[in-house]
């Protein structure tokens, strides 16, 4: 990627407020290229853009592209667009009216990966946190290392660390069929599950879609623990948490509560330490064994890693603690499929089985969950009510559509009756506004709620605050 050429380049970001679409304008603007966007809703993101200079509008109109268009007449213009981006966005259609170049989101990334060792984490769950754990690894480890991912990695405080590095750990997205287009030095699949099935069929398309990333990465990192990886995929380089026969690394837990997990880290079925790692949860070990092993793949000293592995922080929104309101337990996650939501109740139970006193051998376990997209509530109801009524409160919102057309006329009610059939203890409840309100009405003094979607959620906390300050 020449940087002359890069000097000479704007990029406009239609829908610039997203925590992808946001990463790559950073990263444009540590290349040295200006840098503009629109997006509707203003959040961290573009507050932070419009810090750094970038110029942001609120509104999707013609006349920001013909403000962007007569700013930078010396320069080669570009608009980004993801997949959520709508052909009737007003933005979009005249850019295609009048024959601009516009490129995807994944051109983008696929572009600034070509100039590093580029270490790209996909998978269908976890990507973010073994981006994060790989990104605070390398960092310490090598301090030779940029990172752009779907989250705010904590050693940064930012979704975007992009300097002139050797190595680059880069978090790709399978959701919309451009997983293709990334080409790597190191591939890491973390697992792969069905979702997304408003742009796959089944779980056959998804698989495929895989298999175009494997073949396009140098080398491959499995999960041996994921069935269908493991049966569907062939690596040298694979790693477990459940066996270390025949297998290059793997971290076999011998320890795991609400504070820390304690394994034995073996390679090549040799073992080689004990480790101690700050992060709770089976399957943030497994995203930490794939972190690990990417680093020895390219060389890190394993001494380093282990003196470093005390440093590791979820990022945010992964079982985020965001604090205490008259003795009741807030945490974010992200959780947005009913695998995520397993591991995230499972979570929960393993912080209240752990608290000693009486007072909080009351606790329950409270699920505030806010669908995401019509069309995986319409696929995965059932499953998403077997792992909702293991909570002991579960509280379900309306729908986040993000940007779908509910062409079924689906509803959360759908989840709600279903988890009724095996817990007594549910309610629909319209929206954030109601739970708001109603806050200490819904919860008791000792609760751990956990509060779950990929939409617009994540403000309750914030809310919630400033009320009761």
């Amino acid at each position: 990627m020449d940087k002359k050429l890069l000097l000479k380049r704007h990029f406009h970001f239609i829908g610039i407020g997203g925590i992808g679409m946001s990463a790559l304008a950073i990263g444009l603007l540590k290349k040295g290229c200006s840098v503009s966007g629109s997006d509707l809703v203003k959040n961290n993101e573009t507050h932070k853009l419009e810090q750094l200079g970038v110029v942001i509008f609120t509104s999707q109109v013609r006349q920001n592209i013909e403000f962007v268009l007569s700013k930078f007449t010396n320069k080669l213009i570009n608009f980004v667009v993801s997949s959520a981006i709508k052909p009737e966005n007003e933005e979009f259609s005249y850019c295609k009216e009048k024959n601009f170049s516009i490129k995807h989101r994944s051109e983008i990334l696929a572009m600034l990966m070509r100039t590093y060792t580029a270490l790209a984490v996909a998978g269908s769950h976890g990507k973010t946190s073994t981006s994060t754990f790989l990104s605070t690894i390398l960092e310490l480890c090598t301090h030779n290392s940029s990172s752009i991912t779907g989250g705010i990695i904590p050693i940064y405080n930012s979704n975007c660390h992009l300097e002139n590095t050797k190595y680059l750990v880069a978090e790709v997205d399978e959701s919309d069929g451009t997983i293709n287009r990334y080409k790597s030095d190191i591939g890491i699949i973390n697992n792969i599950d069905f979702d997304h099935c408003d742009h796959f069929s089944n779980l056959s398309e998804v698989i495929s879609s895989f298999k175009s990333f494997a073949a396009n990465s140098k080398k491959l990192l499995l999960n041996f623990d994921c069935e269908i990886s493991r049966n569907h995929f062939y690596s040298d380089n694979r790693w477990s948490n459940t066996t270390a026969k025949n297998l290059n690394y793997a971290i076999i837990p011998t320890e795991i509560n609400s504070k820390y997990t304690i394994g034995k880290y073996y390679e090549n079925g040799d073992f080689i330490s004990n480790l101690n790692i700050p992060i709770p949860g089976l399957h943030n070990l497994s995203n930490i064994t794939a972190a690990i092993a990417a680093s020895r793949m390219i060389g890190v000293d394993f001494l380093k890693i282990k003196k470093n592995i005390k440093y590791l922080k979820l990022p945010k929104k992964r079982f985020e603690f965001r604090g205490k309101i008259e003795e009741r337990l807030l945490y974010d996650d992200y959780a947005h499929h009913p695998n995520e939501i397993k591991e995230t109740i499972k979570l929960g139970r393993l912080f209240i089985k752990q608290k000693h006193n009486k007072e909080c051998q009351k606790s329950r376990l409270i699920a505030i969950f806010q669908p995401h997209r019509y069309s995986r509530v319409k696929q995965f109801a059932k499953e998403f009510a077997e792992e909702l009524s293991k909570a002991d409160i579960v509280y379900i919102t309306s729908i986040f559509g993000a940007g779908e057309v509910n062409e079924d006329k689906i509803t959360s009610k759908v989840i709600t009756d279903l988890v009724y059939k095996k817990n007594k203890n549910v309610s629909y409840v319209k929206n954030y506004d109601e739970i708001i309100i109603n806050f200490f009405e819904l919860t008791q003094k000792g609760d751990l709620i956990l509060n779950m979607g990929a939409g617009n959620c994540h403000e309750l906390w914030s809310i919630l605050n400033e009320k009761n300050n």
